[in-house]
């Protein structure tokens, strides 16, 4: 959490919660920012802090442009509105159904987001699966899971088959629909999402280039995923986040409110 997103909180939600609210609105603009929006679906979520049992999802129909920390729903795993601050709040069924079966099966993971960007939905659609074309796409080497596409996410039986494909990853490309990316911070969820996105963006347009590609050797590959994961990473991932908050900076009165 960074200082510089936090603000008063209003009466019935704690200050813990308030700040959760300001740094999940805040990523939801940053997403528009970075054109990773599909008009009103797809959903970003965070655990609500000190209530393993909830987390905060956006008001369905708010344009992520526009979202304030005010517009998210507080909703338990079972999808029941418990929100003083929204108690009318609607809740899209399938950005509840994907989000609640990962903050339930992995209570160390915080924050998760879903897309459907157009090379995001590509990659999902190759048989391939994303390929280790450049560093970008490598930090997911033997990190990155997939899951069979169902049909709209609305069966809450779907939830133990998405928890069973993710297993001990924090990336996962849905099948003919999106990808998904989480982490135990916002942060990491942000910095997840966004070296996934490129990666693909930048297959889509290799595939199009129709040219021979070089595949770096599976040595490599591994040598650079486990690169990702050094310690000094976690430092990288909150400096990106505070530079990334700068970007919309002028914003923060708005979404944080």
């Amino acid at each position: 959490m960074t200082a510089s997103i936090s603000a008063p909180a209003p009466h019935g939600c704690s200050r813990e919660e308030w700040r959760a609210r300001c740094e999940l609105a805040a990523l939801y603009r940053l997403i528009a920012y970075y054109r990773m929006t599909d008009l009103i679906d797809t959903h970003l979520t965070l655990r609500v802090p000190g209530a393993a049992e909830h987390f905060l999802i956006n008001h369905y129909g708010v344009p992520f442009e526009q979202m304030r920390a005010s517009d998210l729903v507080r909703i338990d795993h079972d999808g029941r509105v418990d929100d003083p601050l929204n108690p009318d709040g609607r809740v899209n069924v399938a950005g509840f159904v994907i989000h609640s079966a990962i903050h339930a099966a992995r209570p160390e993971l915080g924050c998760v987001i879903h897309t459907h960007t157009a090379a995001g939905m590509a990659v999902s659609a190759q048989a391939e699966g994303l390929l280790p074309l450049t560093q970008h796409a490598m930090k997911f080497h033997g990190k990155l899971a997939y899951h069979e596409y169902e049909g709209v996410a609305l069966d809450v039986a779907e939830r133990e088959r998405l928890v069973a494909d993710l297993g001990p990853h924090k990336a996962m490309i849905l099948r003919n629909h999106g990808l998904l990316a989480a982490g135990e911070s916002v942060a990491e969820a942000f910095m997840e999402i966004y070296f996934l996105e490129r990666a693909c963006q930048a297959q889509v347009q290799a595939l199009a280039g129709g040219r021979e590609l070089h595949l770096p050797s599976e040595a490599v590959q591994r040598h650079t995923a486990a690169q990702f994961d050094a310690e000094s990473e976690r430092e990288i991932v909150e400096l990106a986040w505070r530079a990334a908050l700068r970007l919309i900076e002028e914003q923060r009165s708005d979404y944080c409110r």
